[in-house]
């Protein structure tokens, strides 16, 4: 997160004053619509609780932080989704750990889940904070003061990020090979179905919405592209790796990267005539 936060300066938050609602959009879509869509997945198709409980902590994660570059490639608004990212990761502290106690506490198998692992949402989001919200305020206090640190910074920690995730991922797979081996193709059709609905859901509130078709674009990458890397995290530290949990997860955090840079190959070639944005 300190890694984003060195591109994110306080005049990006201005987008929130300036033109609310897209980023309401935005907030409402990936907080609130997503959550609740993921809900309806799992009441129908039923997973093993652990995958379903997956699905709920990918759904309560904010959008992931390559979803910039992903929104540049498809000519989405940029500038927009870099306000979001920043609006999105500090209501993340609160409505992460929250999302994820409410729809996971809602649905019979994944609440006996959260009984018997007894996890605190104060715990958690005392790790949110400390995951996110830190990161976020020093990182912007790097960019606005020290903006010459903070390029070179961010191009280091941009590599540093991926090799972490990388790292997680990995790690997620190694702990857990008896269920990736038995569970890999059930968790692979699950992740599609979850994240084209992901998109799908962003890109029909923002059309709802009214909005323009630059800021469409936008709203549907930063509804489909969650911070699994987040999510491992929490995983890992509160479910001690949860084998379910962990394989939806880390194999969302691949396949999100697909998907997107697909809708973005797409759309980057499909131009979008001059419009007021909205």
């Amino acid at each position: 997160m300190f890694g984003i936060a060195l591109e994110i300066s306080p005049s990006d938050f201005k987008t929130l004053v300036k033109s609310p609602r897209p980023v309401f959009t935005g907030i409402i879509s990936q907080f609130i619509l997503l959550p609740a869509v993921t809900f309806l997945i799992v009441y129908f198709v039923a997973p093993t609780p652990s995958i379903a409980l997956g699905m709920f902590m990918v759904a309560a994660c904010p959008g992931g932080n390559i979803s910039n570059f992903i929104t540049h490639l498809a000519k989405g608004n940029t500038a927009l989704s870099i306000s979001l990212t920043a609006v999105a990761t500090l209501l993340a502290i609160v409505m992460t750990p929250l999302n994820l106690q409410f729809w996971g506490g809602l649905y019979e198998p994944t609440a006996t889940v959260l009984k018997e692992i007894s996890v605190s949402p104060f715990e958690m989001f005392k790790l949110v904070s400390l995951l996110l919200g830190i990161p976020l305020i020093v990182g912007m206090l790097v960019n606005q003061y020290q903006k010459a640190l903070a390029k070179k910074l961010a191009k280091v920690l941009k590599i540093t990020s991926v090799i972490i995730f990388i790292v997680l991922v990995l790690l997620a797979f190694y702990s857990n090979l008896d269920i990736f081996t038995e569970y890999i193709f059930y968790v692979f059709w699950i992740v599609l179905l979850h994240n084209l609905v992901a998109f799908l859901t962003g890109f029909s509130f923002a059309k709802i919405m009214g909005l323009s078709n630059v800021n469409t674009r936008t709203i549907t990458i930063e509804t489909g592209i969650q911070n699994s890397g987040l999510g491992l995290l929490l995983i890992f530290t509160f479910f001690e790796g949860l084998g379910g949990m962990a394989l939806l997860a880390a194999f969302w955090g691949i396949w999100h990267l697909i998907s997107g840079l697909i809708l973005a190959a797409i759309w980057g070639y499909k131009p979008i005539k001059k419009e007021t944005l909205a």
